[in-house]
């Protein structure tokens, strides 16, 4: 799945996390997230599913909306 990489990071902000605590919060890597938010990577469904519920946003909400973007990632 392809994430915007902003989004993302603005999720995480926006619930005064630092990486290693959403990390370990959706029980996934730190190096997971730090792939997600820079767009070196896409991700795993579940852990999309699993850092939406830690931001407490819709998991949709997290991803590249148009194709353009989804080039950029």
């Amino acid at each position: 799945m392809q994430v915007d990489p902003k989004r993302m990071k603005e999720a995480r902000d926006n619930q005064l996390l630092t990486a290693e605590q959403a990390a370990e919060l959706a029980g996934v890597a730190r190096g997971t997230i730090w792939r997600l938010e820079t767009g070196k990577g896409g991700g795993w469904q579940r852990s999309i599913k699993a850092l939406a519920r830690v931001y407490g946003v819709d998991p949709r909400s997290l991803l590249a909306s148009t194709p353009r973007e989804r080039e950029l990632v």
